[in-house]
């Protein structure tokens, strides 16, 4: 026992030193947050406990450190006087007093050997992060008017972008939400759908309207819209073209598949007989019984219609501005149509349970070739749908 208890302080007091190393070597590299991490998560478990001094001196230091080199940033940054520079100061700012909050709970660290508190200098940053926060937001603000008057439907998805930060950082600033919604409208991208059959075969208006049915999708995003009907309201941006160049339906046809089965099954009992024909009894003189085996042979005759039809093309992209097609992708469905069922001749004992539910079964009236164009277009919307998934209109 007192061993297995040896090893255990031996092996934490091991670990202790290990971290305490790992602080030590992180405020060396000037990773400063990362040392303060560490000590905060030590002197959380024991703050007072003596072998946790080093993570006060550590976090003293480390806070000391971090403070010095944020602060000499931000004034840095402000001699440069450059506004690009404002996110950056603000964000500073906002470390600094991060820092701070995560060090409060932990006061008073005392130092035992000194017999003094750890010196933390904490400093109210709250005026500087509001004053810091107007002068970014009132930078981005005017960013954004110079974004719109642009008229272009990029900068109103970087306009917006910057108006979703103003109001993350300072919420319902001036008329930033009326904004958003405005960038928003302007930066779609709108999306005309069409079908063109270039086949010799008609298409049921069923599967057209299917197809075109982009409600279906789930496709429409932030900044893409997708249209089957044009609205004379709305200059479309893009182009998206199903052209069908080939549709191809075989012929009915009912093949047929002749299977002989033979198989060794019980008919009924006999009694049991030795090598002289004499019957065998038990040692209760009663006649022994066995089953009586007979072999038994079916022919089964399955029958199997078939009919597939087969549509291929290609989805064009085009774009309205530049007149021309920008993405061309081939696209193919197949549908088949498959019923199965069988006759037989014989005893149909010798025939599987897979079998004898086909005998079941009985042949069926054949789709006709719409029904089977038609068929095809939930596998061509699949189809679509992933060519369109995997490749957006708007990046």
């Amino acid at each position: 026992m007192k061993k297995k208890l040896f090893i255990l302080f031996f092996s934490l007091l091991l670990i202790g030193c290990s971290s305490v190393k790992k602080t030590q070597k992180a405020i060396n590299k000037g990773n400063y947050d990362k040392a303060i991490s560490i000590a905060i998560r030590n002197l959380k478990i024991n703050k007072t406990k003596k072998e946790n001094q080093p993570y006060v001196l550590l976090l003293e230091e480390a806070f000391a450190k971090a403070s010095k080199r944020d602060q000499g940033k931000i004034t840095f940054l402000k001699q440069d006087a450059n506004p690009e520079n404002l996110e950056s100061i603000y964000n500073l700012y906002l470390g600094l007093n991060k820092r701070q909050q995560q060090i409060k709970p932990l006061l008073p660290l005392r130092i035992l050997k000194n017999n003094a508190n750890a010196r933390f200098n904490m400093v109210n940053y709250a005026a500087e992060i509001i004053n810091a926060k107007k002068e970014l937001s009132n930078y981005l603000y005017s960013k954004v008017k110079t974004l719109f008057a642009s008229n272009y439907k990029y900068d109103y998805r970087k306009a917006y972008e910057e108006l979703k930060y103003i109001e993350e950082i300072n919420p319902n600033y001036k008329d930033t939400r009326a904004l958003m919604q405005e960038a928003n409208a302007k930066g779609i991208d709108y999306v005309f759908v069409s079908m063109k059959n270039e086949t010799e075969q008609v298409v049921p208006k069923k599967l057209e309207k299917d197809l075109l049915n982009f409600d279906t999708y789930g496709l429409n995003d932030f900044w893409t819209v997708y249209h089957s009907r044009k609205d004379t309201e709305i200059k479309y941006d893009f182009g998206l073209s199903l052209n069908l160049r080939k549709i191809e339906v075989s012929s009915e046809q009912v093949r047929e598949k002749q299977i002989i089965k033979e198989k060794q099954i019980k008919d009924g009992y006999q009694y049991l007989l030795d090598t002289d024909g004499n019957q065998v009894k038990d040692s209760l003189g009663n006649k022994i019984k066995v089953d009586k085996l007979i072999n038994v042979r079916c022919e089964l005759y399955q029958f199997t219609q078939f009919k597939s039809a087969y549509v291929s093309g290609q989805v064009t992209y085009v774009d309205f501005h530049a007149k021309q097609t920008i993405k061309v992708f081939p696209i193919k469905s197949e549908f088949i149509f498959e019923h199965s069922y069988a006759d037989y001749d014989g005893d149909k004992r010798a025939l599987g349970r897979s079998f004898l539910s086909l005998l079941k079964m009985k042949s069926v009236v054949f789709p006709t070739n719409e029904q089977m164009i038609y068929d095809t277009g939930s596998d061509l919307k699949k189809k679509l749908k992933a060519i369109i998934s995997r490749n957006k209109f708007t990046k």
